[in-house]
């Protein structure tokens, strides 16, 4: 998005998916800048991959396009997302990205991927409000409907 003096607030809608867990993935976004009313969409695909991996993939590829800091809004259908970026993040940090399990810590799961995020999340004030998957949100169908299309066309 195009740097604004009111394009401050955002929101942002994601979706990833795959064909098999794992197997072949795509990721969406959409942005909406709500001061200019003005939304982006994209979407990719990876040939191996995890429903969660392109569900971080998308919240990942959204907030690459933010070029100054913004109030985002995240919307997504993840509940591994969310609480990710809310509740367990700092956590896994504070533990050189492990998690405890029983009484050791072990390395997260897809933790290069919690760590870009956590790169492109340190330039803004995140909230997430999580949105039932397939029950008719408007965007969060687009942006399903635009990942499986990102893997689809190469099955």
């Amino acid at each position: 998005m195009e740097e604004h003096p009111l394009a401050r607030v955002v929101h942002l809608f994601t979706d990833g998916g795959c064909s098999g867990n794992p197997g072949p993935g795509g990721w969406a976004y959409i942005l909406h800048d709500l001061a200019s009313g003005k939304k982006q969409e994209a979407s990719g695909y990876m040939p191996d991959t995890t429903n969660n991996q392109m569900e971080l993939q998308a919240v990942i590829e959204g907030l690459k396009v933010l070029k100054v800091s913004c109030e985002v809004e995240l919307f997504t259908d993840s509940v591994y997302v969310g609480k990710g970026i809310q509740e367990w993040m700092q956590g896994w940090k504070s533990r050189g990205w492990k998690r405890k399990d029983k009484n050791r810590l072990v390395p997260i799961k897809n933790q290069e991927f919690w760590m870009e995020l956590d790169v492109l999340l340190a330039g803004h004030t995140l909230t997430y409000t999580r949105v039932a998957g397939h029950s008719g949100h408007e965007e969060n169908e687009r942006c399903d409907h635009l990942a499986v299309a990102a893997y689809q066309k190469y099955q």
